[in-house]
């Protein structure tokens, strides 16, 4: 069984792995070289500048804008839509009363129904998403302001995405919309193989609900959170921010810049000025923060496995 294991192992990890370092390491290290650059990205001629882009970008406001905007999405969109997550995946596998004749632990009544909702906005494309609630958010004739009038509040008629106070937090509001329904799936998978007998002996022991989130499912669940806090993380960094605010908001990016995040910072220097070499400056500044992002995840949340 020994014989030839080794030969076996490696030619099958040598096709993805080279695969991963053509098309994941080698850009990133075409990046990191580029940021040296003078590169426009429309011309194959280019000079070496040394650091001048990373001082540069040092001294850029906006580039420290878009970091603050980008380092809010990071640290306060996994924390409010992991939370939600949380809690309607508890409600729905073990938060419902026990009804006579059924199983001690159990979901609330419709638990089934729920989970198909929450799950829907992943049916539709963040593109999609970022649309609707672009018409939703317009202040003439979206449905938000168009419901304050129909309640009688017609003096309350905020701007929304035209208000520099607002802009941000309507972005984030629909990011946490769109993904909560993913991680109540995750999160509900992950209860529903948390032996009963646990909770039924916490019940027996006096637990309440919120002593019982927090001593038996959190606890087991904690790898599987510590993984959605990385990914919901990276997410916010990356595609997803970009996508909403892109379609969004005006600029895009404003008003005043009070949307710009990093990934559309790069974006907006690469193909609307023509300053692929900055751009990739400010996408290594992307990278580093984001893998920051993950460590420090990885570090403050490591604890001791628990088994059942």
């Amino acid at each position: 069984m020994q014989h030839g294991k080794y030969g076996f192992i490696t030619g099958f990890l040598a096709a993805p792995l080279g695969l991963y370092a053509l098309f994941v390491i080698w850009p990133f290290i075409q990046s990191i070289y580029y940021s040296f650059t003078d590169w426009t990205g429309l011309s194959p001629e280019f000079s070496m500048v040394g650091v001048d882009n990373y001082t540069r970008m040092l001294h850029d406001d906006i580039f420290w804008k878009s970091l603050t905007h980008s380092l809010l999405f990071a640290l306060l969109l996994p924390l409010v839509t992991l939370g939600m997550a949380l809690f309607f995946a508890f409600m729905i596998n073990v938060g419902g009363r026990h009804r006579k004749g059924g199983p001690v632990v159990t979901g609330v009544r419709g638990s089934g129904f729920y989970k198909i909702v929450y799950f829907f906005p992943q049916v539709l494309s963040i593109a999609i998403v970022a649309l609707l609630f672009a018409f939703a958010y317009n202040p003439d004739s979206g449905a938000i302001n168009s419901f304050l009038r129909g309640i009688g509040l017609d003096s309350l008629q905020p701007l929304w995405l035209g208000d520099p106070s607002l802009a941000l937090w309507c972005v984030m509001a629909v990011l946490v919309w769109s993904t909560t329904g993913f991680f109540v799936v995750l999160f509900s998978a992950g209860m529903a193989s948390i032996p009963a007998e646990l909770y039924e002996a916490a019940l027996l022991d006096g637990a309440g609900r919120a002593t019982t989130f927090f001593r038996v499912t959190l606890p087991l669940l904690w790898d599987t959170v510590q993984s959605g806090w990385v990914y919901m993380g990276i997410l916010a960094l990356g595609a997803e921010s970009f996508a909403v605010v892109q379609i969004m908001t005006t600029g895009p990016g404003g008003p005043d810049y009070s949307t710009t995040v990093l990934v559309l910072y790069v974006y907006q220097k690469a193909f609307r000025d023509g300053q692929a070499a900055y751009a990739t400056t400010i996408g290594v500044a992307l990278l580093v923060v984001t893998l920051a992002f993950a460590a420090i995840v990885m570090r403050l949340g490591r604890r001791e496995r628990l088994e059942y």
